[in-house]
This record gives structure tokens, sequence and C-alpha cells, in this order.
């Protein structure tokens, strides 16, 4: 069943917790003309609980069993932009045994990104938990954006366990900062992380085929202090072209951060 969102899904602040489980059977979809799904603990429209909004602990988002289809944020700047599907500040989420097909957003901005997810804060610093589920999947299915064809995130740290991301694009060109004539982007082909203190743990996952039109054909990560770490284990990365730049040694990744990526047990090749 598909149900086409005639607006933008959006979770008061008020709300604890919150689960949408489609039990396999549901597609939510934006018609390729809006954002599905909105969570923002600094939206005073959506009401304000505490006076630290930036680090409350709820409401707690899941989703789970359920695909998110064609969601466009295109022109919307809420926190910056980015997030076609989803886009979250604050709180917790997690996202569980779900598919995210055809989702896209801005196609130039130096740090807007996330064509299916873009997320901002949580709570303590806890990571985004995102387990068994699919961005992409097949040629034409994945997500398009200025950076992170998949992901995206500034200061976020990121668990992504069992997961398939594969055919998304980051389609920005200038990167970040933004050179000199360019609108800037075009990093991250399925993930693009930034910010200084966070982690990014990939474990079990397959990333394939992504494309970056400047850094980082399958992901992009960079700590502004070098302090964040990242670590890839029982994973594989291959085929993930980066046009621009990436960090020898390290195929499909551009990488700056405290030390150099743990890797056990993966396949990382062009």
């Amino acid at each position: 069943m598909t149900i086409t969102m005639k607006a933008t899904a959006k979770v008061r602040n008020t709300t604890s917790r919150v689960v949408l489980d489609g039990g396999g059977l549901v597609t939510l979809s934006g018609g390729g003309a809006r954002r599905i799904l909105y969570m923002d603990t600094c939206d005073e429209a959506q009401v304000w609980t505490t006076s630290h909004c930036q680090n409350q602990s709820s409401p707690q988002l899941t989703v789970q069993n359920l695909t998110f289809a064609d969601g466009n944020s295109t022109g919307d700047r809420a926190e910056g932009g980015g997030g076609g599907a989803i886009l979250v500040r604050g709180g917790r989420f997690k996202v569980v045994n779900s598919k995210f097909v055809r989702n896209r957003c801005d196609r130039t901005g130096p740090d807007l990104g996330g064509a299916a997810i873009r997320v901002l804060d949580q709570y303590q610093g806890l990571p985004v938990y995102v387990v068994n589920s699919t961005f992409g999947g097949a040629s034409g299915q994945g997500g398009t954006c200025s950076n992170g064809g998949a992901l995206s995130s500034i200061g976020v740290s990121w668990t992504v366990l069992n997961s398939l991301m594969t055919y998304n694009t980051a389609v920005g060109n200038g990167a970040n900062p933004a050179k000199s004539g360019t609108p800037g982007g075009g990093s991250g082909g399925a993930i693009y992380n930034d910010g200084n203190t966070y982690t990014l743990k990939i474990a079990g996952s397959i990333i394939e085929n992504n494309h970056a039109n400047e850094g980082g054909g399958a992901v992009f990560y960079v700590s502004n202090d070098r302090t964040g770490t990242m670590s890839i284990d029982s994973s594989t990365l291959r085929g993930n072209r980066s046009d621009g730049f990436e960090t020898s040694g390290l195929p499909g990744i551009f990488f700056l951060g405290a030390h150099k990526p743990t890797v056990t047990g993966s396949t990382l090749s062009h």
C-alpha cells in the first residue's frame, strides 16, 4: 500500500515516543513534491518543551518496516535544507528494516545534504542507529542531493548495521568550502558527515556503486578539530567513484579525523 503525502508529517515535541511501523506493507511517498517526515525539537511551531532544545531526550522517533519513496525537499531551507525523505533535529532517532528510494534534495550547496535522511543534534551526542535498511538498492533507485546521496549530518554520530547503500549520488560541485565561482557540494556519494567530536560506525554493511562529483564516493567524513573517529567492520565498500578526491589507501572514502579509520574484516576497493 502506497500513501502519497499531501503535506509533510511533523512530530509534535510534546510527544515522548513515536514509532512508525509499516509492517513491511506500507510505502510513504512524497510524490516527488515534498519531504515526508520532519522532527525538530527547536521548531517553536512544534512546541518548545525545554530551554535546551538541541540537547533533549525526547521525542524518541523510530521508523521501521517502511519504505520512503520520492521524497523531495528541494527549496525547503528548514535547518539549512536537505533531508529529502526525513529531517531530524534533536531528541533521538532510529531507522530499522526500512527502505529509501528515489529521494532527493537541493542539487547544490556546500554543506546541504541527505537525499534520504538529514540529522542535526542528538541527545547527549548519542548515535543515530540505522539497522537492516536499504538506500537505493538498484540502478535508478538511489538518492540524489548536493552532498550525501543517502545520509547527511553535522556533529551527529551514526551506527550503521547490516544495511545496503547503492546507486546514491552527490551531485553538487565545488566541495566545502565552495571553490570560487561554484555553488559548492558534491561530496559523500552515500554518507556525508561533518562536525567535530562524533563517530561513524559501519558494520555488516554493503556500500557499493555510489558516486560523488567531488570527494568520497562512498563516505565523506570530516572532523574539523580532528577528534572524531570512524570504524568499518565486516563490510564491503566497492565501486564507489570519487571524481574529485579521496584519502590514499581508502578507496571511495575521504577522511579527516583523530586517526585512520579502524578497518576489520572488510573489503575496500574501487
